[in-house]
């Protein structure tokens, strides 16, 4: 019988079920899907507390590899033992589990330089990572980004990529263990957020000019310090709210610190249209394939530590990625 994470109300990380789940046959345009490793990302923690509301009960998890083992009538996109990977939103909830049905759509096709681990561990991040990268600013060599969370999952794919791109890369860590990982991972300039103001690091790294783009995953903590840190006519991209959402403000605070630009992207909106998708994860996995990006998976977990894995990533205590092994 197959086996699944669920929860039944919203709260702490204690409202994790590890249960046991009746799973049938695919309908139309749906797969039966092996799984063999699982994504764990902070996203699975607004499902959990009510951020993101849904439907309860539901099951957790947006993210996972595995085996095709049965598809549904009018499925042409995999076949019957095809190596997949997908990440998503509310069509793909539920990936905490040894097996699932799912929509056929979302399916990636997981080239052989791929371990099934590394696509759980990276699908999401490295699509996230992808668009920043490709989609969001016409990024030029010797342009200067500050990215916040530069130890997390997310930081160190970016943090590689970017140094391929030709940029200059200042990170913010919380520790001086999380800072040696930035730096190994293409960090020009570390910033430890815990006893440095991070704008005025800034200012001092950047001769007063500021940075042309900031990537911000933490959101309310450290919204101000990103704005302070840009040089006019710079772009805050806020890609996440993992201190809390960036309270309300008035727009003329970007025309009184340079004219700047502020955007609220979403991984859904990058990958909707399935070309662009497959581009996307085609330049990923070839970067990942051939080792010039390489995806740090720091924490393995069974899927019944669900409930520790929460704990873990809220605290902090996680670096690169985190993956449940089926």
């Amino acid at each position: 019988m197959a086996q699944a994470v669920r929860f039944y109300e919203t709260g702490g990380p204690e409202v994790l079920r590890f249960e046991e789940v009746e799973v049938g046959e695919p309908g139309p345009g749906q797969v039966l899907l092996r799984h063999v490793a699982v994504g764990l990302n902070y996203a699975d923690t607004y499902f959990r507390n009510g951020t993101y509301p849904i439907p309860l009960p539901n099951g957790m998890g947006v993210e996972a590899a595995g085996v095709v083992q049965a598809v549904g009538e009018g499925v042409s996109n995999v076949a019957v033992g095809d190596r997949v990977t997908y990440t998503g939103f509310l069509n793909t909830l539920g990936a905490y589990s040894t097996e699932r049905l799912i929509s056929a759509a979302p399916l990636i096709k997981l080239p052989d330089t791929i371990a099934f681990e590394t696509a759980a561990a990276m699908t999401m991040r490295g699509l996230t990572s992808a668009y920043l990268m490709r989609r969001i600013h016409d990024f030029k060599a010797g342009d200067t980004i500050l990215l916040h969370a530069a130890a997390g999952g997310v930081g160190l794919i970016v943090s590689q990529w970017a140094k391929l791109l030709g940029l200059n890369v200042i990170g913010t860590v919380s520790s001086d263990a999380k800072a040696e990982v930035a730096r190994a991972h293409g960090c020009d300039h570390v910033i430890n957020y815990s006893h440095e103001d991070v704008a005025k690091r800034v200012r001092e790294l950047t001769d007063g000019v500021g940075v042309n783009v900031v990537f911000d995953s933490v959101g309310k903590n450290t919204f101000n310090a990103s704005l302070d840190s840009l040089k006019r006519r710079g772009l805050l991209v806020c890609v996440g709210t993992a201190s809390g959402p960036i309270p309300p403000f008035d727009p003329v605070l970007l025309a009184m610190k340079g004219s700047l630009y502020i955007t609220r992207p979403a991984l859904a909106d990058y990958i909707a249209d399935p070309a662009e998708k497959a581009e996307l994860a085609g330049e990923l996995f070839d970067h990942v394939g051939s080792g010039r990006i390489k995806i740090e998976i720091n924490q393995h977990y069974a899927l019944q530590d669900a409930v520790q894995a929460h704990h873990d990533l809220e605290s902090r205590k996680t670096t690169g990625s985190s993956i449940f092994v089926i």
